[in-house]
């Protein structure tokens, strides 16, 4: 098991925000995670990528805790992530944006081969390499994101929102993206609003309310449950 979460809660102060979170990603997998506003997706998402420390419970990663690490200790376990809203240096050029991303000591070494990697993948950063990052549209400051994330090699990509945003054909590009990413070996957790487009490209799917993770299963199945269908789908 590439990543697992036994009874994680998360508290802000006082307020719990995550309680007794479980939740399991093989190698190679999309896992996508649904729910509306509020429900503790980024929540979940920051606790697994070192931001926020639970406050009880075990995050695993090939079998070791890494929930007392700060977040680049468990970027060298192999995660990284493509937070909420970009959160580029936007007065740096995309190159440099890249170049930040393979900071961590495995990710350095091979920085100039992971960078043609990036390139292929996306060909408008190549094109763009120079430009400042903040002058770019939100689409293309979304691919340096990702990019960026790619830089430092990770074997598990955590998402928050990617299509936050965006245009409907720009999302459309975005999960393209994902999906070649995910065949290229790297796993990805997907936090997502855009129900159907998480779901559509997710081996499994876990759907979180309240803090609480409370249904999980194959997309397709998640998409027959009546009850999904009219929370979420406005069926």
């Amino acid at each position: 098991m590439l990543l697992e979460l036994r009874h994680v809660d998360v508290c802000y102060g006082d307020a719990p925000a995550l309680w007794d979170a479980a939740l399991a990603i093989d190698a190679g997998q999309i896992v996508s995670v649904i729910g509306p506003n509020g429900a503790g997706k980024s929540t979940l998402i920051n606790v697994i990528a070192g931001v926020l420390r639970p406050s009880r419970g075990e995050i695993l990663v090939d079998g070791v805790d890494v929930g007392a690490l700060a977040g680049h200790r468990v970027c060298e376990h192999g995660i990284a992530i493509v937070p909420e809203g970009r959160r580029l240096f936007t007065h740096m050029s995309v190159h440099d944006n890249l170049e930040l991303g393979a900071y961590r000591a495995g990710a350095r070494a091979a920085t100039r081969e992971t960078m043609e990697e990036v390139f292929s993948l996306l060909p408008v950063l190549r094109e763009r390499r120079s430009q400042i990052a903040g002058s770019m549209s939100g689409g293309q400051q979304q691919m340096v994101a990702i990019g960026r994330a790619l830089m430092a090699r990770p074997r598990l990509l955590l998402m928050d929102e990617p299509s936050l945003g965006l245009s409907p054909r720009i999302v459309a590009d975005m999960f393209g993206i994902i999906r070649r990413i995910n065949e290229r070996g790297v796993a990805v957790m997907l936090v997502e609003q855009n129900i159907h487009q998480a779901l559509g490209i997710a081996h499994h799917a876990y759907v979180i309310e309240h803090g609480r993770i409370v249904t999980s299963g194959r997309p397709e199945a998640l998409l027959g449950n009546p009850q999904i269908k009219e929370a979420y789908l406005g069926v």
